[in-house]
This record gives C-alpha cells, structure tokens and sequence, in this order.
C-alpha cells in the first residue's frame, strides 16, 4: 500500500455470456504487453518530433530531443546524488523546464515524484516533505530562502539542488551526468506523490500510478483537442495534479509547451499574441482577469481554455467568446488526476440560444474516456433518478482514481464507498444527474474553500485561529469575490475575558499557514450550534449574505 502496489476503486470485472478462461490458464502474450507509463511519450515525441520546439521558457527553447536529453541527464544526476528506486524527489519551482523535465527525469530515476505547491508556507511544505521522506528537493533560486528553511527543518537528511539560473547546481550536475533511464516494471507502481488538504486540514499525500497518469494523459490529448500543432500555455500551475497530467499530453501529441512563471493578465495576452496560443488551463479568477484586462483583444486563432472549479457566468463565457477563448467546463479532484468529468459539448448545442447554451457548459458533464462512468448516489448507495434535481453524492472509480493516500490506510478507508459493484471514490461532492446523463454540481465538497483555484480546507485554519490565547472558538466559511471566487472570512468567539483584534489574528495565522489561506474579515461574537453542539455553517453564510 505504501508503496504504491495496490490499486483501489478499481473497475469491477465485466460479466458477459461468454465462457472467460481462468487467470490461470491464459496463455502470455509473446509480444507484450509493455507496463503504461507516461514517460513514453517523450521517447516517441524525441523519434518522431525530435527537432521541433518542445518547450519555450521565457529566452531558452528546448526542442524534443534537447528535452529527452535534459531528462534522462536529470535521472543520472538524481541517481549520483544517492536517489534509489522508490524514493521520492520533492521539486519547488513554477513552471519552468525544470518542472517539465521532473516529470521525465524523476521516474527514469526510479524515484516518485513530489511536486510541491509554491504557495505553501514554509511550515506546511516543511511537513509535506517530512511525510514524504524525500530525499532530495530541486528548488528554484526566486524560492532560495523557502528551500533552506524546509532543509533545516526536515526530521531527515534532504538534499537542497538550486535551479533557475543558467549556471547554477542543477544545470551543472546535469552536465557531468551520465544519462538514465530505467525501464518501468509495474505500472502499478507509484509514480508521483501529491498533497491536498483533507478534512483533519493535514495534507493527505495522494497516489498515482503510471498506468493512472498514462491513460489520463491520453484522456487529455483525445478530449483537449492537442497535436502537432498546439501550443500550450501553462496558466495552470505543473504541482497541480502534475497539471492535469497535461506535462505527458502535450508530450504525447508533440505540441509546444510554453512555460509561464507567473499569471499575470497582460503576460497572458501578450503571450497569446506572441507565440499563437491554441490552449490553456486556468481557474475562473484567470478567466476573470483575461476578459476585464484593457490589453484584452480578439485572438488571431481560436484558443480553447479548460477550466475547473465553479462554472463561469454567462455574460463571462459570452466576453470570452468575443475574445476567441472558448471554454470547455471540467471536474475533478487531486485524487482523479485532475479532470476526471468533461462537459462533452456535442454539436447539436450549438444551435442554442446564447443562455440556453451558458447553463449547458456549466454542468461539469460525464466521465472522460479514461474514467469508468460517474455516480451519483444516495445515502444508501443507490443511484438517484436522472431528474436534473435529486441531490446525491458523486462517487468515481477506475483507472484514474488515485491508488489511495501515502502512509494515511484510514483516510482510504474514509474515501471508499463499497456498493454490490465494487469500491468507488466519495468526492464528498453534491450533484444532480439531467436526464440526458451530464452531471452538475450543486455543492462543492462540505467546509472547503476555493479561492483563486486553490483549495482552502476550513478546519485547517480554524486550528491554527484557536490556538492563540484569546480565541475560544473559531469558524470559517467563505464569501464570494468577483475577482478570486472566494474569500474566507473567519468568525470567532473570544475567551472570557479577551479581546483580540482583528488585526492580531489576522497576523497570527499569517505566521503559520499561506496567506491565502488567511482570513480577510475577522467578525466576532457567539457561534450558532445545533442541539449536538456543531456549529451552523450555513447560518454564518447567510449571515455574510444578508
């Protein structure tokens, strides 16, 4: 389990009328098959595309082959500085070639992959990378004083690689490197390790496979409209969900990636412009940002952006039309590998009227064509009727559904809904399924917070409010916001006696977690319960509302 071997929420076996040969007595292949890995990709990409532009980032461009290169160099630089099979390799760094080549380079190592979130408090990444047991961390220079802060304060010996200048310990260990790389044995096997809040607010190390990323990625490739001729622009962080597996797709189809460090509207557009853009991922607050920037014109060709999280506004997708952006709507969770629901736009949809067509993309839709069919269910498990307005909870399986949390049996447990058909996963996720079997969300998972596409877990930002000495309790909900969803705003009930300010508490959190993680209102005053003695969430959001 810790290692990644066994595989949950697993496809049941299929029953037919047709007589199956035993397991047992089935003749081997004598061709194959070959383990799925993801990795592949590059090795054809470099055949088959190996002078073409692979990666622009920022003044450097890197072709297919330059980028194999690079990779299998990063696995032997990896292998010299003591990583084994199985160990895992923590990268800081925005996205970048680095990040990229991780993505390659970490696995022809033998090693797992552990890209961290850049936005994370020294603290949370401190305690992320102690979880993992990582045993080196790559980490970009403009993050310097994070990197040795997470060094000095891991409980086991981490080796700190500097990268993102063009002379510096990463680019020099590559370059007295011999290249590697080892063939992948089970691709069942672990091959990236990502964290998300959960409900204790610990981050849960979430598993994948190769085989899970293999097929994602092709999911990717078929159902994003990617080939030759795409070129793809990273608005969409690579530590997120390996960005939705898209480092192997975009690989895989041979298009161009296109590195961006930072969102920033105007850099968007001008890159947009610049090298002809044909995709990009982003959250809503990146949608919002490009259709009110002033430097926001029609793009010369279509450019066709996924986005997750809460669905945008019709008068948005309508300005973004006008753009040339044209948004496909998309669900999922860290433990699905990113998107595993496509709102699959059929064609028929397009002879709708304008508003018709807006509540049509904002249904989160069917599983991709690498995840088994979605449920949504009851409180016994039982599917609810395909009337567009019996509530259940969305429940996934298969092959891009993670293998389980790293070193957390009970967390699994917690997430696995056992029905006559096998384990599925609970996304804690409320929805409705239409009659024509596209799903929609009409709540997001209880208490958690999403803010600028990042996930914000409430209870984890209650704990660190209660710990300061004038606070009894503590209860934090989120707020709308036009520019980034949502805000959280905390609500607090004082000790007897104490009176913190809004001011004080607001600083205290800023010490311990991210700071968007941090409340941007502090209101104080009694908490209204039920008869058990929960707080009533929903009461402090009407609150807010009213």
């Amino acid at each position: 389990m810790v290692g990644g071997r066994r595989a949950y929420f697993r496809t049941a076996t299929a029953v037919c009328d047709t007589e199956v040969m035993p397991e047992s007595s089935r003749p081997v292949p004598a061709f194959g098959p070959e383990p799925l890995t993801p990795t592949v990709f590059l090795d054809r990409s470099a055949f088959v595309f190996g002078d073409r532009t692979a990666l622009i980032d920022g003044e450097r461009t890197f072709t297919y082959r330059e980028l194999h290169r690079r990779s299998t160099r990063l696995a032997g630089a990896l292998s010299q500085a003591g990583v084994s099979a199985g160990d895992r390799v923590s990268t800081l760094v925005p996205n970048s070639h680095v990040a990229l080549e991780s993505h390659f380079g970490v696995s022809w190592a033998g090693a797992v992959l552990n890209a961290l979130n850049t936005r994370l408090s020294p603290r949370e990444l401190t305690w992320i990378v102690n979880h993992a047991g990582s045993r080196v961390l790559l980490c970009d220079q403009s993050l310097a004083d994070v990197g040795e802060a997470i060094v000095a304060g891991a409980d086991h010996p981490v080796q700190l690689i500097n990268c993102g200048a063009p002379d510096d310990d990463y680019e020099q260990r590559l370059a007295a490197a011999t290249p590697l790389h080892l063939d992948v044995t089970d691709e069942l096997g672990m091959l990236s390790l990502n964290y998300t809040s959960g409900t204790t607010g610990h981050p849960k190390g979430v598993m994948y496979s190769h085989r899970g990323a293999y097929l994602q990625a092709l999911a990717m490739v078929a159902q994003g409209g990617l080939d030759a001729a795409s070129v793809f622009l990273w608005t969409l962080p690579m530590f997120h969900c390996n960005g939705w597996c898209y480092p192997w797709a975009v690989t895989a189809a041979g298009g161009v990636h296109v590195a961006l460090r930072q969102v920033d509207a105007g850099d968007v557009w001008s890159v947009i412009g610049r090298h002809g853009i044909t995709h990009l991922n982003a959250a809503p607050t990146v949608l919002t940002m490009l259709a009110s920037h002033p430097d926001a014109t029609p793009a010369a060709c279509p450019v066709h952006v996924a986005v997750g999280g809460a669905p945008p506004s019709p008068s948005l997708l309508a300005r973004l039309a006008d753009l040339n952006l044209h948004v496909t709507h998309l669900y999922g969770l860290t433990e699905s590998y990113g998107p595993a629901v496509i709102c699959d736009w059929r064609p028929e949809w397009g002879a709708l009227g304008p508003a018709e067509q807006a509540r049509r993309k904002a249904r989160q839709g069917v599983a991709n064509i690498a995840c088994s069919q979605l449920r949504v269910v009851d409180a016994d498990g039982a599917d609810v009727p395909a009337d567009g307005a019996t509530p259940g909870e969305v429940v996934l399986r298969g092959n891009v559904v993670m293998l389980g949390y790293y070193r957390d049996p009970a967390a699994t447990a917690a997430a696995t809904l056992q029905r006559p058909d096998g384990a599925w996963f609970r996304t804690g996720d409320v929805g409705v399924v239409h009659p024509d079997g596209y799903m929609e969300v009409r709540d997001r998972a209880k208490d958690v917070i999403i803010s600028g596409g990042e996930n914000i877990t409430s209870i984890e930002v209650e704990q660190v409010l209660v710990r300061h000495p004038g606070v009894l309790e503590a209860a934090v909900v989120g707020v709308p916001d036009e520019t980034w969803g949502e805000l959280p705003v905390a609500f607090v009930a004082p000790r007897p006696g104490a009176s913190p300010s809004e001011a004080e508490l607001i600083e205290f959190a800023q010490e311990a977690i991210a700071r968007f993680k941090v409340p941007k209102r502090v209101i104080f005053g009694d908490l209204p319960k039920t008869s058990t003695g929960k707080i009533q969430k929903f009461v402090l959001r009407e609150r807010l509302r009213g």
